[in-house]
């Protein structure tokens, strides 16, 4: 039965192997390769049991497809809410087994949204903007609020944008929702002492001066007072809090209902709310129990005399106008337009006869404007009541089906509030008095909540149900804001928030808690809501802009991980929500913007310099990838132009026996010739087989990358495992760079010490890699004498940098050493440039001409033109070239009298150039290639020596032909 179920197997196995994911010709696969590489000599029953330990083999090393699939269908995404430190209150209490989520769309996701996106604006100041913008103003603020609202998290931030935005925007999310925190608080304390107990108020004003400050005292001593209390509600424990949060929602919702129905009643029944006016402009009657003529003549005259009286006072007539004239009033035709005014203003109503005259004292009981008003500044201060949308996707974890649930909801969310918010604005312009909209206190309806004087029955349906509101809105603020600033704590990419990972025993994040609740105080002690609105609403930009950026760059990228269920969605309205956030940004408060954009902008490069890494994947490098590939597929279009060349250089180490590179100052050159930008490969040859020494070459792949970063050298690293060097370095140069960015300059170090090398396979080496250059049309660096030439610490004071012309092949000489001299090493040094006159050229024209060349090219040097004659051969030139044979078999073998011609020539050149250049701080030679026969290799490298003997620090230069120099910028 054994052999018989591995038949059966047998020939089912291609099925299998494809449910593996393999294929019958994977190489990589074990149980492939005994699969097609069964020979018919072997038996059957042998075959299968050698398939059968393959397979079990395979089995330990991989998952099971069964345990795999388990895993996917148990797989859920709890985020750090309050359900599992409910389940773990006190201390060692035990964990309660887990239920699995039964939240639908309507609880889990649309209530919640509905909760967190109504509140304190919507109670407290739409009516106030509304009056100020008018009705057609008001509906184009609350459109483009509306408009910019997504759905998302700090989750989704970080892991498509990448942990630096990630972080960056999360905390500035933190602090929004922190401070929506402390604004919400004070929206409560405002309805308190204002509409619920105005006689509970502390301090007093001791004149109609200093009546706000006493207000913003009160404000300070009761929104701290608040602030603790909440703080301690949410540390004892956040079950609490969710407890609470229906009754706070029934109340936001019955709040709502009578707004409605005070509106449709008022077009039969308009509430009597009778608004007194002096002309043109309103009365405070907060202080009136019933607004007589006498009460009015105590605070316009000195005496019963009419000449002591105001003179408006005495020129305009006292009025009533209906406060609240109803739906069917007509009165929406007076609220359509802007009404704009400046701080001390009196609120008037201009269709109301006026006399002239001169500016209120602030001693008159008139409604005075408290803050200049603007379109901009109602954007700012309306924009929090939109915020509160990702309420449905924090609570992922108790959906049912999340990824139905969380875009329906939402959207059904979004949608409910935008008809209220826009239905509301024109229903208090159709219903409400100018006055009493632009009245923000309700002063002239004698201290009632404006929007409360719409509602029905009561008003106090409205008080109360705002109250509540908002502390409700104040306490999840207070709890979901502790809750991500330790979400991105233990994400451990901003190390200086790592204590605020840590809580208790159940999780309960105490010191993000305690963070928050200072952070919130900061905004209590500003005391003022209109001035705490425009802060959150820049960091919740913030938030919201790079929530919508994420979305419409997963998507145009088409990342493969970016599989969204929902199919109503496309990228450019993520792109035009982006687009909304920014502006308004900018439209709402300029310079918060920017503060906003520079914190962000701070923590953002803390996390890049300092942060931990986290290979989570985003957007940003996706986008990195298709701006690289698109930018490669264009430098594919046609030959680069001259003008645009620059050294993109491969630099060649080599590595001792311990792992350690021979020649690090390579680096350092190639780093002060790039001054640390351009393409930079550095790469290496692993002597060996790939299999056997996979581990030395990830270790020097490791060493030259320390290498790179003490260097600060920006580039790639590729190490090559071959048998031989000189057919790794071949292979490294035709195979590095990608496309356009290939390397056209290749950095190599002499053979120190090749006469007395037991190896001669090294200098070898190094004709074989100039032959491969020179093949493949590539420049060739030789720096000679590398350990001598300066460190990155050791900046040249003077000098001179030599470049001896000799041989014109494309204008390298002229090029380095102005690309040298861009970093701080060589800039203080001069540059002169010597070229050699032969017997038929006219020295001082070859001077002028190279002379007005190097004014064309705006590179300023020193010329000099040395005459220099094959026959001119000095006593001096014998001399060095007996000493030459003498120690060096090479001469004694040479057999034609070209190459005594050209080793005579080398010693010439070489007493030339020690003696004009012997104190130059770097000499740039021209290299000649090496000869056609192999035969002549050794005479190729002695020439090499002889030339450069007696010089401290040589740059080699052997260009590729495509490098020019041109006189075209």
């Amino acid at each position: 039965m054994y052999s018989i179920r591995w038949r059966t197997l047998y020939h089912f196995f291609p099925l299998l192997l494809i449910s593996l994911n393999v294929s019958p010709g994977d190489g990589n696969s074990k149980i492939s390769n005994v699969y097609i590489n069964n020979t018919h000599g072997m038996d059957d029953d042998d075959f299968y049991d050698r398939n059968l330990a393959l397979f079990e083999e395979e089995m330990d090393t991989r998952p099971k497809v069964s345990s795999l699939l388990n895993r996917l269908a148990n797989y859920t995404n709890l985020t750090q809410g309050a359900k599992e430190h409910e389940e773990a209150e006190s201390i060692g209490e035990k964990k309660k087994s887990s239920k699995s989520p039964q939240m639908g769309t309507f609880m889990g996701v649309y209530l919640p949204c509905l909760q967190n996106i109504f509140g304190v604006i919507l109670f407290l100041r739409l009516t106030w903007v509304v009056g100020s913008a008018g009705v057609l103003q008001g509906l184009c603020i609350v459109f483009i609020c509306c408009c910019c609202v997504p759905g998302g998290s700090y989750f989704m931030i970080s892991r498509s944008l990448g942990p630096e935005f990630g972080g960056a925007v999360g905390l500035c999310f933190y602090l929004g929702t922190t401070f929506a925190g402390a604004m919400y608080i004070l929206g409560a304390i405002e309805i308190l002492l204002m509409y619920i107990a105005p006689e509970a108020a502390i301090f007093s004003a001791k004149g109609p001066d200093g009546e706000g400050l006493a207000m913003l005292n009160n404000m300070r001593v009761y929104g701290s007072v608040c602030l603790i209390l909440m703080s301690l509600l949410v540390f004892v424990g956040v079950k609490y809090v969710n407890k609470l949060a229906s009754i706070f929602l029934a109340c936001v919702i019955i709040s709502i209902l009578s707004i409605y129905i005070g509106a449709l009643v008022s077009a039969f029944h308009p509430p009597q709310f009778k608004v007194c006016m002096l002309g043109n402009r309103t009365i405070n009657a907060h202080d009136f129990v019933t607004v007589m003529t006498t009460d009015l003549w105590r605070h316009f005259c000195h005496s019963e005399l009419n000449d002591s009286c105001d003179e408006y006072f005495n020129n305009n007539n006292f009025t009533e106008i209906d406060g609240i004239p109803g739906l069917a009033s007509g009165v929406i035709s007076e609220n359509l337009w802007s009404s704009y005014l400046s701080k001390g203003d009196v609120v008037e109503k201009p269709h109301l006869p006026s006399s002239f005259s001169p500016a209120p004292s602030i001693a008159q009981p008139y409604v005075f404007v408290d803050i200049t008003t603007s379109f901009t500044l109602l954007v700012g201060i309306f924009f929090p009541s939109v915020t509160g949308i990702m309420a449905g996707s924090n609570r992922s974890g108790d959906l049912k089906d999340a990824q139905k649930s969380i875009p329906i909801g939402t959207i059904l969310a979004i949608l409910t509030t935008s008809f209220v918010y826009l239905s509301s604005v024109v229903l208090f312009g159709a219903c409400i008095d100018g006055v009493v909209l632009r009245d923000k206190f309700g002063d002239s309806v004698r201290g009632n909540l404006v929007v409360g004087t719409l509602a029905w029955p009561t008003p106090w349906v409205i008080v109360i149900g705002s109250f509540f509101s908002t502390c409700g809105a104040g306490l999840q603020s207070l709890t979901g804001a502790p809750r991500l600033l330790q979400a991105i704590a233990k994400d451990n990419i901003i190390p200086f928030l790592r204590v605020f990972g840590h809580g208790k025993a159940n999780g309960e994040p105490t010191w993000a808690l305690l963070l928050t609740a200072l952070i919130a105080e900061l905004g209590i002690l500003i005391a003022s809501l209109d001035l705490v609105a425009p802060i959150l609403t820049m960091f919740f930009l913030m938030c919201y802009l790079f929530v919508n950026l994420a979305c419409a760059l997963q998507t145009l990228l088409r990342t493969p991980n970016w599989r969204p269920r929902f199919s109503y969605y496309h990228w450019a309205l993520s792109f035009l929500g982006m687009t909304i956030c920014l502006a308004l940004m900018f439209i709402s408060s300029w310079y918060y913007a920017i503060v906003a954009m520079v914190i962000a902008g701070m923590i953002y490069k803390y996390i890049e310099y300092h942060g931990a890494e986290k290979e989570w994947g985003d957007g940003i490098r996706g986008l990195s990838l298709s701006a690289a590939r698109y930018a490669l597929l264009r430098l594919e279009e046609g030959p680069p132009h001259t003008k645009n060349w620059r050294p993109q250089i491969l630099v060649l180490l080599k590595l001792d026996e311990d792992a350690h590179v021979k020649s690090p100052r390579l680096l350092t050159f190639a780093s002060q010739l790039k001054a640390g930008k351009g393409l930079t490969i550095v790469g290496t040859v692993v002597s060996g087989n790939f299999l056997q020494s996979y581990g030395e070459a990830l270790a020097a792949e490791q060493t030259l990358k320390h290498l790179m970063e003490k260097e600060r050298v920006k580039g790639f690293v590729q190490c090559i495992v071959a048998q031989k060097p000189r057919e790794g370095i071949s292979h490294m140069i035709q195979s590095s760079g990608l496309g356009g960015m290939k390397p056209n300059t290749v950095v190599m170090g002499w053979p120190h010490a090749w006469r007395q090398s037991e190896d001669p396979q090294s200098w070898k080496t190094f004709i074989n890699t100039v032959r491969v250059t020179t093949a493949a049309h590539l420049a060739l660096l030789v720096p000679k004498n590398i350990s001598l030439f300066p460190s990155n610490s050791e900046p040249c004071t003077e000098g001179y940098i030599d470049v001896w012309w000799i041989v014109h092949d494309g204008g390298m000489l002229m090029l380095l050493p102005f690309l040298l001299r861009q970093h701080k090493v060589w800039r203080k040094c001069g540059m002169r440039i010597f070229t050699v006159a032969q017997m038929e050229d006219n020295s001082i024209q070859m001077k002028k001409d190279l002379a007005t060349f190097l004014y064309h090219l705006r590179i300023e040097a020193e010329v000099e033109v040395v005459e220099m004659h094959n026959s001119d051969i000095s006593a001096y030139t014998y001399e060095r070239t007996l000493m030459m044979e003498q120690r060096s078999q090479m001469l004694r073998q040479m057999r034609d009298h070209s190459n005594v011609r050209r080793m005579h020539t080398a010693v010439k050149l070489n007493e030339v150039i020690v003696n004009k250049s012997h104190d130059a701080r770097l000499v740039l030679l021209n290299m000649p290639g090496p000869p056609k026969n192999p035969e002549g290799d050794e005479n190729y490298m002695e020439f090499l020596e002889v030339l450069t003997e007696g010089l401290e620090r040589v740059l080699l230069v052997r260009g590729g032909g495509s490098e020019v120099i041109t006189i075209y910028s």
